[in-house]
């Protein structure tokens, strides 16, 4: 049985797209392009929608992250105000503090001039439109704080609802160990950004969308493009093993780490990188007051690596620890080569993504990541496991292993590949799929000086209950606890 083609009263068949994987990046170009009429069938081999790697960051100024350029700041940036108008019911709206421990090459002051730079374009955005100003005041976009600011937070009792930078500041004032840092120490606008939430507004908007088939439980397994009627048939496998078929004007390929599958099938090389991490679920219930998230900055994969603790609703926080035996694995980044785009992890990683963990590495690595946190929050310690970690491999095209700002790439006949490596690039490459769409005649764009709000009107209608109620199901769902598909802020 094949999916219809779509067609007009005319009998003049419309354009049909068709995007493999339904991950954040192809779950949000399906919405994009639905939102304009244009026929879609999205296949996903799992059973929902945006099950990929750890997302829980908003990336607003990549501040996260020291190694990478200005410009992939600035498009982090921009991206991220983009991604929180569409995706008005996903962020987690606490800000995001920076140390740098005395023992790191780096220094605290190096910080400034990015978060000058971040900030001057953040005022320079909202000036643009003022929809733009989803972080704040561009005034408040970062606060230095000195040791004598942090003393002085220190006193205070931490606020039953924090506001104010210094409200946020006061549990970390309280709780750092404040002789191992440089100074200043950094507060930023950095939100936090819900996966299940983001699950939930692309399942039930794309619900809402009859031009949109979301094929669940189905496995892309050849494709071939048709030189004579210039289509792609995709024939794919069900949950029942039975194969099926269907064909299409334009296939995009957004398979995160498994892009190279389908690069092969396709017989369009492509270089790239694959890396396998993790991060962990940790319920602290001696916690008090309301934390922004903590980075704590340090050389990655040394055992100094980079800390991470990311607050939830109810104690729960999720951790990552750049070190080789907490977040990274040994041999987890992987390269493609001559014979297949597609990276080669071992049979152990395979296992993993398979959701195949041994209860003891669970809590090995969680008690790690726990103990790394704890170098500088003492009373962290008390932190236990709070569920399985949240796992997967990030794909990074070409091969600089620190790019963070990537979006989509061309090849071959009517072919795209989304490359997103933050989730925050999935709207810059949904709008490069429009003006490729468009400059080749498949679609005829009707978007020209629409607003974000105009581009994804049945998204921004959604119900945030129901997203709400939507998540929690998912998160349950897959393992997680509820919590942490619930909101901050």
């Amino acid at each position: 049985m094949n999916i219809s083609e779509h067609r007009s009263s005319e009998g003049i068949r419309h354009s049909t797209v068709g995007i493999i994987g339904g991950g954040v990046a192809g779950a949000t170009i399906a919405l994009r392009l639905a939102e304009l009429g244009i026929s879609i069938n999205l296949f996903e081999e799992g059973i929902s929608l945006v099950n990929g790697p750890p997302i829980c960051h908003l990336h607003a100024g990549g501040n996260l992250y020291r190694e990478i350029s200005n410009q992939q700041c600035l498009d982090l940036l921009e991206q991220s105000i983009d991604t929180l108008r569409v995706f008005k019911h996903t962020a987690n709206i606490r800000p995001t503090v920076i140390a740098v421990p005395i023992d790191d090459n780096g220094s605290a002051l190096d910080l400034i001039p990015r978060l000058d730079l971040l900030k001057t374009s953040y005022e320079q955005l909202v000036k643009r439109d003022n929809k733009n100003k989803v972080l704040g005041e561009p005034s408040d976009y970062f606060t230095l704080y000195s040791k004598q600011d942090i003393e002085k937070l220190k006193q205070l009792d931490n606020p039953t609802h924090p506001i104010t930078p210094d409200d946020w500041m006061i549990p970390v004032a309280k709780s750092l160990q404040l002789d191992q840092f440089k100074y200043p120490i950094v507060m930023v606008q950095e939100y936090g950004l819900s996966v299940f939430r983001i699950a939930a507004t692309a399942s039930l908007s794309l619900k809402q969308m009859d031009n949109c088939h979301v094929l669940l439980s189905s496995k892309v397994c050849e494709v071939e493009f048709d030189q004579v009627t210039q289509r792609w048939l995709i024939t794919y496998e069900t949950q029942d093993n039975h194969k099926q078929q269907c064909t299409v004007d334009y296939l995009i390929n957004a398979c995160g780490y498994r892009s190279g599958t389908i690069d092969d099938l396709a017989h369009i090389p492509r270089e790239r990188m694959v890396e396998f991490k993790a991060a962990y679920v940790t319920r602290w219930e001696t916690c008090d007051g309301h934390w922004p998230e903590v980075i704590i900055h340090g050389e990655r994969g040394t055992p100094k690596g980079m800390a991470q603790l990311t607050p939830y609703p109810n104690g729960y926080f999720q951790l990552h620890g750049m070190t080789k035996d907490i977040t990274l694995f040994e041999n987890g980044l992987v390269t493609s080569d001559h014979s297949s785009a597609q990276p080669k992890l071992s049979e152990a990683f395979k296992e993993k993504l398979n959701r195949q963990w041994s209860e003891e590495e669970v809590i090995e690595r969680t008690e790690k990541a726990i103990k790394h946190v704890a170098q500088y929050v003492d009373t962290f310690k008390s932190a236990v496991v709070g569920g399985k970690p949240l796992f997967g491999a990030q794909q990074i095209p070409g091969a600089d292993a620190t790019l963070r700002a990537a979006d989509i790439s061309f090849s071959g006949d009517n072919y795209a590949r989304s490359e997103i490596v933050k989730a925050s690039s999935a709207l810059s490459a949904a709008d490069a799929i429009v003006s490729e769409l468009t400059t080749k005649g498949i679609i005829t764009s009707h978007d020209d000086g629409s607003t974000r709000e105009q581009l994804f009107s049945t998204t921004l209608q959604l119900d945030k209950q129901d997203i709400l109620a939507k998540a929690e199901k998912i998160a349950v769902q897959r393992g997680f606890p509820a919590s942490l598909a619930q909101p901050i802020g």
